[in-house]
């Protein structure tokens, strides 16, 4: 590791699992303070306990409901309290119901909604005021969903909620720039994740098929491949990198 985020506080959303741990843990490796936030407890606790045994400074917060304005803005609140500044906001953290446009309900579609778009809002929304102070850097989680259909299953409301991001953060862009803030998206394709790591052990053929024999690179994604092209993104080598809808899915967009 190079010390890249070295003096940088970084508050990361989702940290109890998926591609949130390895956020705390890299970002930690490269000089960060993380202050880390997830709707469990448990799963808070185990990542700041396994960070801090490798050595990095981190704070972790469970029973966060990003979802709530009130309850985002008090975790951001008492991170910026606690060390003074916010560099960086990593809105990493989501989750989704899925189902065709004839079977998914209302309550999943506002579920999905809430879960993956208005929590993006929210925390950067309390954020705003603590990155003007000295810029700072954004760095939202789209998905290639948020760019294009998906054949091999429907994600309507995650599609739809990805896409909001994405166009969240192209305002955000316009925005922030006068006040040195800096806003980009991550864009991942199929990542290996303890969600869907039975999934791709015995894939459905339609997704052998249609997604994983038409990747280029010849392998889904892992954690480390989305968590360092933020760590790019958050560092100073990224300075005139702004409004960037980065695409992480091993070449899969570009055969349509």
């Amino acid at each position: 590791m190079t010390g890249r985020l070295a003096g940088k506080v970084a508050l990361i959303t989702g940290i109890g699992g998926g591609m949130g741990v390895t956020a705390a843990r890299l970002f930690c490796a490269e000089g960060a303070t993380v202050v880390g936030c997830d709707l469990y407890e448990e799963g808070a606790r185990r990542t700041e306990e396994a960070v801090r045994a490798e050595g990095g400074q981190i704070t972790a917060m469970g029973g966060v409901d990003l979802g709530d304005p009130d309850s985002a803005r008090a975790w951001v609140d008492a991170a910026a309290e606690t060390y003074g500044a916010v560099d960086v906001l990593y809105n990493n953290a989501s989750t989704q119901r899925f189902g065709s446009i004839e079977e998914l309900s209302a309550q999943d579609w506002d579920f999905t909604i809430r879960n993956e778009l208005n929590l993006v809002y929210y925390t950067t929304q309390a954020a705003w005021p603590y990155l003007k102070q000295r810029g700072g850097v954004i760095i939202n989680v789209g998905s290639i969903a948020g760019l294009r259909g998906v054949e091999f299953m429907p994600q309507n409301a995650h599609g739809a909620a990805k896409a909001g991001v994405i166009s969240l953060s192209r305002q955000l862009v316009v925005e922030g720039a006068p006040h040195g803030i800096r806003v980009n998206t991550i864009n991942p394709g199929l990542i290996e994740t303890p969600n869907t790591r039975t999934f791709l052990a015995d894939p459905p053929e339609p997704v052998r098929r249609l997604v994983l024999d038409r990747i280029p690179s010849g392998r889904v994604g892992t954690p480390e491949d989305i968590v360092n092209a933020a760590i790019f993104l958050a560092s100073d080598e990224a300075a005139w990198i702004n409004g960037a809808d980065l695409v992480v899915d091993g070449g899969l967009s570009v055969l349509g």
